[in-house]
Formats: C-alpha cells, structure tokens, sequence
C-alpha cells in the first residue's frame, strides 16, 4: 500500500463536514430558505459572510443555477482560477546564486515543521537546501530547526539565540553562494502580528537579501493553521501589508472540517495557496493543486 499522502485524505474532514451540510441543504430543494442555508453553511465554512453571500448570489443567477450543487462548485473553483504553475518553485537571481525563501508566520501554526516539508520535497527534486534559523528570538526554534536539519541531513546556519536576524541571513546566504545551493529557507521570528518591530525585523531581512543577493526576489511563503479560520486570515493580512507575502502554505488543513478558508485567502489576499499540509510526517505536503481540490471536496 503506497504511503503517499492525497489531497482526498487531506480534505475528508471539510467533505464530511461543510460538504456533506451542503448535499443535505441543496437535495432539499431551490427555494429561497435553502440558499440561505447554504449561505450560512458556507460562513461556517470559513469563507467569510461578504464572500458566502457573493458565491450564492452568483449561483442563483449562473447558467448552472437549475443544478444547485454544480453551481456552488463552479462559483468555489472559480475563486482559485489565475493561479502559478503546479510545479511552482522560487527564482533565482542566476545562476551562481541559491534561490530564497522567507518564511513568516505566527509562533504555534507549525511554521518550523512547514520549513522542514518545504526542504524536505525539494530536496527530493534534486535540489541543494541550506536552512538559515533566523528566528533568533526563540532558542527552541534555533533548536527545533537544527533537529530537523540533522534528521534531513541538510546544512543549517545558526548563530545564539537573541542574535541579530539579519546578521544569520547574510551569513546564509554567503553559505549559500559559496557551497553552490540551489535553495536558501530562512525561518523568521514569528511574534504576534500586532507587534510592529517584528514586522521592521521583516523589512530589514529584505534589505540585508538585497544587498547580498542583488536583483534576489525572494519568496514570502506565510504559514496559516488551517483551524484558526478567519483569525489566521486576519494575521495573513497584517504579514501581507508589511512583508508583501507570495505564497500562502495551509498547514493542518486534514484537522479541520472547515476547509473554505483556503478560497477566503486567495480572495481576500489576492495571494495563492501554493502548499497544503495534510499530516505529521515530513513528507505530508502537497502542492496545491485547486481543480484537485474541489474535486476532492465534493467527491
């Protein structure tokens, strides 16, 4: 038996959770109160009242609107449409340089664990990964990376806790060039969003990948806990308006049974869902693929 995840795996608690709600509301019939159930289903949902209330109106008046449930679908699948490629990987500034990815999120989302997935899968594709532990905030996340590092067998560079972020940055991108990766992955500080000088800390790490990586576009991957719903869109938010996230990676997204949030995010933020993590193990990440995922909602 293969041992791979799947994204049909990943979502069973949505499609037996808002989904299965929606089958019972719409196989009851196309009356006004059943649209409003499915409204109400769909903010329980996670995606929010303004957008439960834009996805039903669109239903009602689409040329699927005799079939209720294919409307829904379409009017969800169609939130996720102008997305990257499947395939998505980050840039880099040539090739004498290592490709860099930021990652940013709030302590307690399994931001770590993501960057050991995310190293763990390119890896896999060949590539060369350097993890930069530039959450020097925290000793147990200088720790906790490392730990991860040596089970991957993947080079890290640390400095001692309380360090200058920045400072670790330089040096791992220097480690970078110098060692011919393909991949740097930095794990930032992740304090509470609300907190302003995390977010300078943030904009001094571009500033320092700028000047050592001149022309470097980095990557800015946000890590969001699947079942904090609308708050985990709130702090997506604030991230976004200081660090101009590219990316979003929905961690733990086989814990909860309220699985709109993902189309919540890319309305809201504008920002695509790139990755979704579907269990413990390291290997539990997938990219994220939408028609798969509606499909596997709605199978």
């Amino acid at each position: 038996m293969s041992s791979e995840p799947s994204l049909a795996q990943g979502v069973e608690k949505s499609r037996r959770g808002f989904i299965a709600r929606l089958h019972a509301v719409l196989g009851g019939g196309l009356d006004g109160a059943a649209w409003e159930a499915v409204e109400e289903t769909l903010i329980a949902a996670d995606l929010g009242a303004r957008l439960a209330a834009e996805v039903v109106a669109a239903a009602r008046r689409g040329t699927h609107a005799a079939d209720p449930e294919a409307a829904v679908r379409i009017e969800l699948g169609a939130l996720l449409a102008g997305r990257p490629a499947a395939d998505w990987a980050p840039s880099r500034p040539d090739p004498a340089a290592p490709a860099v990815i930021l990652v940013v999120g709030v302590n307690g989302t399994g931001k770590t664990t993501t960057i050991a997935k995310l190293a763990a899968r390119f890896g896999a594709q060949g590539q060369q990964v350097l993890l930069a532990a530039a959450d020097t905030f925290r000793a147990a996340a200088i720790e906790q990376l490392g730990v991860w590092a040596g089970r991957l067998g993947v080079p890290v560079v640390a400095h001692a806790a309380g360090a200058d972020p920045s400072a670790v940055v330089y040096d791992a991108l220097d480690a970078g060039v110098a060692r011919g990766m393909d991949l740097v992955i930095v794990d930032t500080a992740g304090r509470l969003h609300t907190k302003s000088n995390l977010m300078e800390e943030l904009a001094k790490i571009r500033r320092t990948i700028d000047k050592r990586l001149p022309g470097a576009e980095p990557a800015v991957l946000f890590v969001l806990d699947a079942t904090t719903g609308q708050n985990g869109l709130a702090q997506a938010r604030a991230f976004h308006e200081s660090a101009g996230l590219t990316g979003i990676v929905l961690a733990k997204l086989d814990s909860t049974s309220r699985g709109g949030i993902v189309f919540a995010i890319e309305r809201s933020l504008g920002v695509p869902v790139l990755f979704v993590g579907v269990g413990e193990r390291v290997g539990d990440l997938l990219p994220f693929d939408p028609d798969a995922f509606v499909a596997a909602l709605f199978a």
